[in-house]
């Protein structure tokens, strides 16, 4: 017991110096950089040079690997049409675009194979077939911009974008010069966007696009369809075998699965197309101006409620001058002209395609109704040929009938004449084969069999 005192003090110093150790604050990590703002972007990359942003934290342990683990790779676009790749994770999402966590799912690979173009307060969240995109204002936001299928639709973008926007920049130019010679006072809504209205939004151009590519990659599938359709059907309308069933049956259920992509897409153009409040939610950019005129009025109305008016002048209030203003916006809300013709033109395009693609199924058809045509005609000739086997067995069974009764040596007068064999026989096949000749003839009478 005295040896154990010692030791038992040893132990609870150690434990003692370890609890003061783990009292101790390590050293903290630095914090994670936060994303680049979007003027930092657009100064940093003028050229269109794509660059990597990583938003999880650069310290080593776990916090990296946790951030690594939500974050995903998405591309960015802005109205200048410069780019840049841009890896970060659900939260910071979110409060860059405004939009709730459940939208986000959407875009997740659970809904990969659905169509939905949904309308939030600051960003319209894109997703048809393989593009998956948050479109604002100001910006684009796509998700796996590396895929091979999105390639095409980012290179569209770098290409269209700088061009259209050009157009746009000159004539924002011209409101502001007609916004300075006029005294520094705000115009109304409808001329004040006049400018933006003669080209499309900058959403509306991301998602004209958007509907370009999808579009054009499904008519592409539907020409690949059609190309490799047809000869395997006149194939099998010639031959019947297993292989060329095997070949009709793989392009069916490809049909199928093309057929309902397609549908997809234009089922939820056509709901946008049958609602107007849902097309006048998608107008971003008429939504940006309205809150940049509205405060710019809040600001004149603040300072000008401090100013004294004069006695001579008349001046509007802040509530009438408001209330005009909100009308002229009313008067425009109304107004889904240019994207109900956008909408209309891809609608029509998707509507054409959904033809081709039922014209297949309906060749499809055509030729199985045929090779099935065709399989009953040669199921009835062998029904046919069954029949006149069975009245020939038939009479053939009358036959062996009596020489199996001669053959049991009965008694009778018969076997004593000479040369009654050749006849009896003769006479007996001759009776069969009118029997069968009857029977034959009725089973005609009754069209059993075919002329």
């Amino acid at each position: 017991m005295g040896k154990g005192l010692p030791f038992f003090s040893r132990k609870n110093s150690r434990r003692r110096l370890k609890k003061a150790g783990g009292l101790q604050s390590p050293p903290s990590a630095p914090p994670p950089p936060p994303l680049r703002s979007p003027e930092l972007i657009d100064a940093n990359h003028t050229n269109n040079n794509n660059s990597l942003v990583v938003g999880a934290a650069t310290g080593p342990g776990k916090g990296k690997k946790k951030a690594g683990g939500a974050a995903r790779l998405w591309m960015r676009f802005d109205r200048l049409g410069n780019s840049e790749l841009v890896e970060c994770d659900k939260s910071a999402i979110i409060k860059r675009v405004s939009i709730p966590a459940r939208d986000l799912r959407i875009l997740g690979p659970v809904f990969s194979h659905s169509s939905n173009i949904l309308a939030r307060e600051k960003a319209m969240v894109v997703n048809l077939e393989f593009i998956r995109a948050i479109v604002t204002a100001e910006e684009v936001l796509i998700l796996d911009p590396l895929c091979q299928e999105v390639l095409p639709f980012v290179d569209q973008l770098r290409q269209q974008l700088p061009h259209k926007t050009a157009v746009n920049i000159q004539q924002v130019s011209q409101n502001a010069d007609t916004h300075a010679s006029t005294g520094g006072q705000w115009l109304p809504v409808p001329e004040a966007a006049e400018g933006l209205q003669c080209e499309l939004p900058f959403e509306f151009q991301v998602l004209e696009i958007a509907l370009e590519v999808v579009c054009t990659y499904l008519d592409s599938n539907v020409a690949d369809l059609e190309r490799d359709a047809y000869p395997v059907l006149d194939e099998l309308a010639m031959n019947v075998s297993t292989k060329n069933l095997e070949h009709v049956r793989s392009l069916k259920s490809n049909l199928t699965r093309l057929l309902a992509r397609v549908q997809k897409v234009r089922d939820e153009i056509e709901h946008l197309l049958d609602d107007n409040e849902d097309m006048a939610d998608l107008y971003l950019t008429r939504k940006w101006i309205q809150n940049q005129q509205s405060e710019a009025l809040v600001g004149s109305a603040a300072s000008n409620s401090i100013t004294l008016a004069t006695p001579h002048l008349p001046r509007l209030g802040s509530n009438r001058s408001a209330s005009m203003v909100t009308g002229s916006v009313l008067d425009d809300d109304d107004d889904v002209e240019d994207l109900e013709m956008l909408l209309e033109a891809y609608f029509m395009q998707l509507d054409g395609t959904r033809n081709k693609i039922l014209s297949v199924r309906e060749y499809i058809d055509d030729t199985e109704d045929y090779v099935n045509i065709q399989l009953d005609n040669q199921r009835n000739e062998l029904i046919q040929l069954q029949l006149i086997l069975t009245i020939a067995s038939f009479a053939i069974a009358v036959d062996t009938l009596i020489a199996g009764m001669f053959g049991m040596n009965i008694p009778c007068q018969l076997y004593q004449i000479h040369g009654i064999f050749g006849y009896f026989v003769g006479s007996s096949s001759t009776g069969c084969l009118f029997l069968f000749l009857l029977v034959l003839g009725y089973a005609r009478w009754k069209k059993l069999l075919g002329s």
